[in-house]
C-alpha cells in the first residue's frame, strides 16, 4: 500500500480539524473535496475575490451530504489578523493556499501581491501558533528559482526569483522557517510547479495556460502562445498536489522545510497544445486542425522548469499518480460538461 492510500486510512479512521484557506479557489477546493470525501471536519477561508461560490457547489455536487455538512465555509481575508485567529481556533492542520498567483500580476502591482502573499502569509502563521496547530503546510512555488541555468530544479539551488510573485513566495519560506526555528510550530513549503485539473479558472488575463486553451478550443478560436512554444513545464495534476499536501500535513517523519512537487518530466508549450488539441477534438473533431497563433513573449516569464521530486519522494512517501496525459483527458472532459461551459 502506498503513502498516501495509508494516510487516507488513517484519517477515515481518525478524523482531523483542517483550515483550508483560498478554499474556494481552484487548488483549495480540490483540498477540500478530498478532505471531506474522507470524513474530515474542514474550515474553509475565502475573500471570494478570485475563488467561487460556483466551485464550492462543484465539491457539493461530488460528496455526499454527510460529507458536506462537515464544512464550514468562512468569509474573511488573509490580511485581517481577526479573521485569521478565528478561522485557526481548535483546528490540527492548516493548508494555506491562499494568495495572488498571477506572475503578470504581481508585475503590474507589487504592492498588492505583497500585502497578500506576505502580509497575509504571516496573519496565518501567527494565527496557526498562537492558536497549536500541529502543522502549517502552505503553498510555495516553483518561480521562488527563477530561470536556473541547470535542470531540474533541487530544493538546495540558490533561488533567483525574477518575478514580485516569486519573491512573495521566498519571503514567506523564509517566514516559515524563522517560525520552525524560534517558535517548533512544525512548517511544510510546498513549491507547486505548472499546477492543471478541473475547476481551473479559464478566464481573464491572468489565467493558467492549460483552461484557457481549452477555453479558446471550444470556442473554435486558435491558442496563443507567448514566444516560439519551446519554452517547457513541469505540468503537475491537481490530484498529485492534494497528495502532497495531505502527506506533508500528516506526516511523522521530520518534513519541515521545502519540498518540489511536480512530476520530475517537462513538456513545451507546441507539445502542450498537441495534446490539448487532441483530447479536445475526442469531443469537438473539427478542432483537430486548428494551428497556434504565437504571440511576443511576456515579462517575468521562466523559459524552463521541472521538477527533482526525489526529496518529498523520500522524506513523506509522495509518488504522482496522474501522468499529464491522463490528467489532461479528465480536464478536458470536465470542462465538456455543459454546467461547466462557462465556469470560471
Amino acid at each position: 500500500m502506498s503513502a498516501y492510500a495509508r494516510t487516507l486510512e488513517l484519517l477515515k479512521a481518525e478524523p482531523r480539524r483542517w483550515l483550508v484557506t483560498g478554499c474556494a479557489g481552484f487548488i483549495g477546493s480540490h483540498l477540500v473535496e478530498t478532505l471531506l470525501a474522507h470524513g474530515q471536519h474542514v474550515t474553509g477561508l475565502d475573500d471570494f475575490t478570485t475563488g467561487t461560490r460556483a466551485n464550492l457547489d462543484d465539491v457539493r455536487a461530488r460528496v455526499d451530504v454527510e460529507a458536506w455538512k462537515k464544512l464550514r465555509v468562512i468569509q474573511g481575508d488573509i490580511r485581517d489578523t481577526a479573521t485569521c485567529a478565528g478561522a485557526c481556533r481548535e483546528i490540527d492542520f492548516v493548508l494555506h493556499e491562499a494568495a495572488l498567483v498571477s506572475v503578470p500580476q504581481s508585475i503590474s502591482d507589487p504592492v498588492h501581491c505583497n500585502t497578500i502573499n506576505v502580509d497575509g502569509f504571516l496573519n496565518v502563521l501567527v494565527a496557526a501558533r498562537d492558536t497549536g496547530v500541529k502543522r502549517f503546510v502552505y503553498a510555495s512555488s516553483s518561480a521562488v528559482y527563477g530561470d536556473l541555468p541547470h535542470l531540474p530544479s533541487r530544493e538546495e539551488n540558490p533561488p533567483q526569483p525574477i518575478s514580485p510573485y516569486g519573491t512573495s513566495k521566498l519571503i514567506d519560506e523564509f517566514y516559515a522557517d524563522v517560525f520552525t526555528r524560534n517558535f517548533g510550530l512544525p512548517t511544510t513549503g510546498l513549491r507547486y510547479f505548472n499546477v492543471f485539473g478541473p475547476r481551473q479558472n479559464p478566464e481573464g488575463g491572468y489565467a493558467a495556460v492549460i483552461p484557457k486553451w481549452i477555453a479558446a478550443l471550444l470556442r473554435g478560436e486558435p491558442c496563443q502562445i507567448n514566444g516560439d512554444g519551446s519554452n517547457t513545464r513541469d505540468f503537475c495534476h491537481i490530484a498529485n498536489v492534494v497528495q502532497a499536501n495531505l502527506l506533508a500535513a500528516t506526516t511523522t517523519s521530520h518534513a519541515s522545510g521545502v519540498f518540489n512537487v511536480g512530476l520530475g518530466t517537462r513538456h513545451s508549450l507546441n507539445e502542450l497544445h498537441t495534446l490539448i488539441r487532441e483530447e479536445v477534438a475526442k469531443h469537438e473533431p473539427a478542432v483537430a486542425a486548428q494551428a497556434p497563433v504565437h504571440q511576443p513573449a511576456r515579462a517575468g516569464d521562466i523559459l524552463h522548469s521541472q521538477a527533482k521530486i526525489s526529496k518529498i519522494r523520500g522524506t513523506i512517501g509522495y509518488e504522482p499518480a496522474v501522468s499529464v496525459k491522463q490528467g489532461l483527458t479528465e480536464t478536458v472532459a470536465w470542462y465538456f460538461k455543459p454546467a461547466n461551459h462557462s465556469h470560471s
